[in-house]
């Protein structure tokens, strides 16, 4: 009897605290919609600075609020802050259990992209937005905005890349013909130095005189050289030439006894 007592009360505050709960989630749901009701009429009289307090209150309310994250997203985009908006957008559609609602997310996360010229991103966004409601033509036309544009893209980025690819080929081919050119001129400098080296003192080339000296020393090597015992060529050459002169010596002494008229002895004296 004390347990079946037990489970009825145990029942009876749990179904209590149930409905405080589910009562508590419909006013702050209350809440959060009458802020975003609030802001969707300032954000129409242009005043973005109170409706995005206002969202920002839904949100407090009730952090599942999609319509307050969404609409939150929303304002960014008219007042111009971009990654505010894909922030709260994509967080929307996160959070969002309908498709409808992931639909309206990821077609304006397409839009914001294609503000930012993320035309690639976009594309994705814009798919995103048709898998939840294939029926919808404006995502279905946005969609191909988005893959034109991503094209014409893709086409920009490629000419670049060639043009770098260009550019790096002209330089490295003309570092290479500076290269060839210096070479040459160092080539050309040292055989200057070198040529300029091989003269004497009086500019004449030194492979001259030292051929010269070779060329003598060649020719003494060709002359012959007297074996021992002998007389040099010059030694004879040097007797000759006192024979002679003593011949003459002695012609001149027979003429002038001719003259005189003594007689000439023909024969030696024992």
């Amino acid at each position: 009897m004390k347990y079946i007592l037990f489970i009825i009360i145990t029942l009876t505050t749990t179904f209590s605290f149930s409905q405080e709960k589910d009562k508590a989630a419909l006013l702050a749901a209350k809440k959060a919609n009458n802020y975003v009701y609030e802001g969707n009429n300032l954000i129409n009289e242009d005043d973005f600075v109170s409706a995005e307090k206002e969202y920002r209150k839904a949100i407090s309310e009730q952090g599942t609020s999609v319509a307050g994250i969404y609409n939150l997203g929303s304002s960014y985009i008219k007042k111009g802050s971009f990654d505010e908006a894909l922030y709260r957008l994509d967080e929307a559609a996160k959070i969002s259990t309908s498709k409808a609602e992931k639909h309206k997310a990821y077609h304006n996360i397409g839009n914001v992209l294609m503000e930012n010229k993320k035309c690639k991103e976009a594309v994705e966004a814009y798919k995103n937005a048709l898998r939840n409601d294939p029926t919808d033509e404006e995502t279905r036309y946005n969609l191909g905005l988005a893959k034109i544009c991503a094209d014409q893209q893709k086409d920009q980025q490629d000419d670049k890349d060639q043009d770098k690819k260009d550019d790096k080929k002209d330089q490295d081919k003309k570092e290479g013909d500076d290269k060839k050119d210096q070479d040459k001129k160092d080539e050309g400098d040292q055989d200057k130095k070198e040529g300029d080296d091989k003269k004497d003192d009086e500019g004449k080339p030194k492979d001259e005189k030292d051929d010269k000296g070779k060329g003598d020393e060649k020719e003494k090597q060709q002359q012959p050289q007297p074996r021992p015992g002998q007389m040099s060529p010059q030694q004879v050459k040097s007797l000759l030439e006192a024979m002679n002169n003593q011949e003459q010596k002695v012609q001149e002494k027979v003429n002038a006894e001719k003259q005189k008229g003594t007689k000439v002895k023909t024969e030696k004296d024992w």
